[in-house]
């Protein structure tokens, strides 16, 4: 005969190892220091700054008259 297993033991146990995992993810991708923080912010505004310069105007569509 097989052995008895609670199941409610090996649901915990999985859980517990789920979040365990789901733990070390988010150290590793949020476990930032502040220096590494404020590199980004400050890497993210340049390549905002960049797209912003290159954004085509409306204006130049809306002043050009319609040809209907």
């Amino acid at each position: 005969m097989g052995d008895v297993v609670n199941l409610n033991q090996f649901r915990k146990k999985r859980n517990r190892k789920t979040a365990e995992d789901t733990a070390r993810n988010n150290r590793a991708s949020f476990g930032r220091s502040a220096a590494q923080k404020k590199q980004d912010m400050n890497q993210q505004k340049k390549r905002d700054a960049l797209l912003d310069k290159k954004k085509l105007s409306n204006k130049d569509e809306e002043e050009a008259p319609s040809e209907n």
